[in-house]
């Protein structure tokens, strides 16, 4: 698994954020909103965005480092767990929500715990962004550092690449429309969300140098001066399954 405290802050600055509809959208589903629980939370994004809808967040990762880059948030505590063994008790949650991090876990351990402290009426969400575009010319650019660093992916990408439309979920499954991610940003910013990739972490470590070294210059063509702002779009979907409590 990726070391993601090592880049915590950089996670922060340069990943996008979800849509705005989306936490009013899942709050509407559980029978109760009492509690959610934000699992691989990172630095919050998505508890932050839950509290608006429930009395209490719950948000949980297995990096403090992450942890630390959260910003405060009057009903969100921040705990320090694996997703597999969750200090919450049985028969306790509303909504449990996984952004973009479902892929890192022992499925059939995560999936044990979402139904030990999952109630009656509740949901499991698990989100899922992929497939970066910004226009023809970053985009060609873009898929040649892909190819570079595709052998450099930890197992489970593939479930990414699929939009998680081919993980393992053992849940009756409810429909939702799909949406797009979208996030306008300069050049610095775009190779810094770049830079956050797990395979771009293991490239320098296995070869010593940053994989985006070879790419600066053709980036920088096809993007134009650095401080020219574009929209970077990415495909997004979430998988809702209903909660069999254990």
């Amino acid at each position: 698994m990726a070391n993601w405290g090592e880049i915590a802050a950089e996670y922060r600055e340069f990943r996008p954020g979800y849509p705005a509809d989306l936490f009013a959208s899942l709050a509407a589903l559980p029978s109760h909103r009492s509690l959610a629980w934000d699992c691989g939370t990172g630095n919050g994004q998505a508890a932050r965005g839950l509290a608006a809808y429930f009395d209490r967040v719950v948000a949980t990762d297995a990096s403090p480092q992450q942890l630390q880059q959260a910003a405060p948030c009057p009903n969100v505590e921040y705990l320090v767990a694996c997703a597999e063994s969750c200090p919450l008790p049985d028969s306790s949650v509303d909504l449990i929500v996984v952004a973009q991090a479902l892929h890192w876990f022992d499925l059939d351990r995560f999936y044990g715990e979402v139904c030990r402290v999952g109630r009656p009426g509740s949901i499991l969400a698990a989100t899922c962004y992929y497939e970066p575009s910004v226009n023809g010319a970053v985009d060609a650019v873009l898929a040649r550092y892909q190819e570079m660093v595709r052998s450099y992916w930890p197992a489970g990408r593939e479930w990414v690449d699929a939009g998680y439309r081919t993980i393992p979920f053992p849940f009756d499954e409810l429909p939702m429309d799909r949406r797009q991610l979208r996030l306008d940003t300069d050049l610095p910013r775009f190779l810094g969300y770049l830079n956050t990739w797990s395979a771009s972490r293991a490239y320098l470590k296995a070869n010593g140098h940053e994989p985006l070294d070879s790419f600066d210059s053709d980036f920088a063509t096809a993007w134009g001066p650095a401080a020219t702002v574009r929209t970077v779009t990415w495909q997004f979907n979430v998988r809702l399954g209903k909660v069999r409590p254990a």
